[in-house]
């Protein structure tokens, strides 16, 4: 009953809160693109002109959506992550059956979950389902200095994005070390780590020279919308964009902050006991890195800015609110203690039964609205027919793509008008040069492609077949115009292969100068993919075993029961 009623609690709270979500179709929401078949090319695979920012998760579901379709897969992904958090969560806690059941309301129906849903972050959500099953891995590897089979999946599944990959290895790591630093068990952590985040890694080298646009911090500063930002921080809410920012406002906003300080400071006695003191420490750690970053892009956005201009790498402190899943594991675990507390103070049965159920239920309370994608947010829609068709008339041996009008952010009608990045930029077979700068109100936070910026240049000349040559000279042989998307489309001198209502495809005649990757830059990004798909083995290897051990096991103790042998 302990394992059964947290995993069903589980899978009702995330069904009711994806909704429409789960329904046929695709989710199409600001960074949150699905198409039907991912294409595997050079900037899928980290090899592109661009930030790594979608390495390794492209790669991983390039390949999965060639066995399970796309629109399937987004939906096992969704789910997989709201379930894998509570039950992550209950797991976390170990003990009693409201602790267990409060810690997946406070880990699923939480702001960071509704906020990242509502942005399109997945690989991150997937990152925050996994840090509390690696904070168990972390504390079995330090008690007993075993690495549990299913970790390498885990840690793997939460390392799809740069942030995701950092905040799962720190959980893995500051838990498992938190008995000490054993050279053999150690070792095999940070090798697994290394592994799960070498294509990003490897692939964010090439881009060691390109210094994050200093107005990007202040715009993705940590803030309150309704709240003061540390306390929002403290509920595990605090994303910059007013639009997705969860339950921050009135009444319910400050409800929702009182439960979470009330019962953790309630709990906190419980907790402590129950973690031990190596491990409670590990996770105030854990807390208080993430809690600290979040509150830095808040207070000091100007820092950040200026160091982070001059620092490649540092713009993945950006968007700060990023790094509360670190605090998620000690913040579930205060709250669920607290409410333990809280549900066995009244002596009747029937109080103590009716408190319990109102402390499972209080953080859906405090924040409705989360519950059936938003509100239909979250709708699932589908292509129109004429993309689909429109998109296969173009080839894969004739250069890289580009997509008009040059912005990166669409709202076409048939996905209700809700702001997306351009979809085309995934369905298309070829890779696509497209805008990477972000207009936020007033504000233009510069994007770092290089070979975006030679793009815009040579849209800038005065003729098209001008244009078209300079755009060929980078490697552009494909030009599609989006007719419904707002904003001009420079003309571009091309063969029309199509020209539809919505779409408009023109193939570049002439010679295409594809732009070479450095052979160094290639077997370097093969070796990381190398890493990656080895620790896959491992855990697969692993687990065969595991499974073979568990027969052969279970055989030896039936033949105790039932010898096969004749008798003399």
């Amino acid at each position: 009953m302990k394992r059964v009623l947290p995993l069903t609690w589980a899978a009702v709270l995330s069904v009711l809160m994806l909704g429409p979500a789960l329904a046929p179709g695709f989710v199409l929401i600001r960074d949150m693109v699905w198409v039907p078949n991912l294409a595997m090319h050079r900037d899928v695979l980290g090899l592109g002109s661009a930030l790594p920012r979608a390495v390794p998760s492209d790669a991983v579901v390039a390949i999965l959506d060639e066995v399970v379709p796309g629109m399937l897969l987004q939906k096992l992904v969704l789910l997989g992550a709201l379930v894998g958090a509570g039950t992550g969560a209950a797991a976390l806690v170990r003990s009693g059956l409201v602790v267990r059941l409060v810690a997946v309301s406070v880990a699923i129906w939480s702001p960071f979950v509704v906020e990242r849903l509502a942005i399109g972050h997945w690989p991150m959500l997937l990152g925050y389902a996994a840090v509390p099953w690696l904070a168990v891995a972390g504390r079995r590897v330090a008690a007993e200095q075993v690495v549990p089979v299913w970790t390498p999946f885990v840690l793997l599944a939460g390392s799809l994005s740069a942030n995701a990959g950092l905040v799962s290895a720190a959980v893995l790591l500051v838990t498992g070390m938190a008995g000490g630093v054993r050279r053999r068990s150690t070792g095999l952590l940070m090798a697994m780590v290394v592994a799960a985040n070498a294509p990003w890694l490897v692939a964010g080298l090439a881009h060691t020279t390109a210094a994050a646009d200093a107005g990007g911090f202040r715009i993705f500063a940590t803030a309150g919308h309704g709240l003061p930002a540390p306390l929002a921080v403290l509920t595990l809410g605090g994303i910059w964009n007013s639009d997705v920012a969860a339950g921050r406002g009135g009444v319910l906003g400050w409800a929702a902050a009182a439960l979470v300080v009330g019962l953790a400071a309630l709990g906190a006695r419980d907790w402590w006991r129950a973690q031990g003191r190596r491990q409670g420490v590990a996770l105030i750690v854990l807390w208080t890195l993430g809690v600290a970053i979040a509150l830095l892009s808040w207070a000091a956005p100007q820092t950040l800015a200026a160091v982070g201009g001059a620092v490649p790498g540092l713009g993945l402190l950006r968007d700060g609110s990023r790094s509360l899943a670190l605090a998620m594991p000690l913040t579930v675990g205060l709250v669920a203690a607290g409410a333990g507390v809280l549900a066995g103070l009244p002596r009747a049965p029937i109080a103590r039964a009716a408190l319990a159920v109102a402390l499972v239920l209080a953080p859906v309370a405090v924040l409705p609205e989360a519950s059936w994608g938003r509100g239909g947010e979250l709708r699932a829609v589908h292509y129109p027919a004429e993309w689909l068709a429109a998109t296969g008339e173009v080839g894969t041996t004739h250069g890289d793509a580009l997509v008009l009008p040059w912005s990166a952010y669409r709202a076409p009608a048939w996905n209700n008008g809700r702001p997306v990045l351009d979809p085309l930029n995934r369905l298309l077979p070829v890779a696509v040069v497209s805008d990477g700068d972000l207009v936020v109100g007033a504000t233009t936070v510069r994007g770092e492609d290089p070979r975006a910026a030679q793009a815009h240049a040579a849209l800038a000349l005065p003729s098209p077949q001008a244009r078209a040559d300079a755009l060929r000279a980078i490697g552009i042989g494909w030009v599609l115009v989006e007719k419904d998307a707002r904003g001009s489309a420079e003309p571009v001198a091309g063969r029309a292969v199509h020209d539809g209502p919505l779409l408009r495809v023109a193939r570049l005649v002439g010679t295409v100068h594809e732009q070479p990757v450095a052979r160094g830059r290639v077997i370097a990004q093969l070796l990381a993919w190398a890493a990656f798909l080895a620790l896959l083995l491992v855990g697969v290897v692993i687990s065969m075993r595991r499974a073979y051990s568990g027969v052969a096991t279970w055989r030896a103790w039936a033949a105790t029961l039932w010898p096969t042998g004749k008798r003399e």
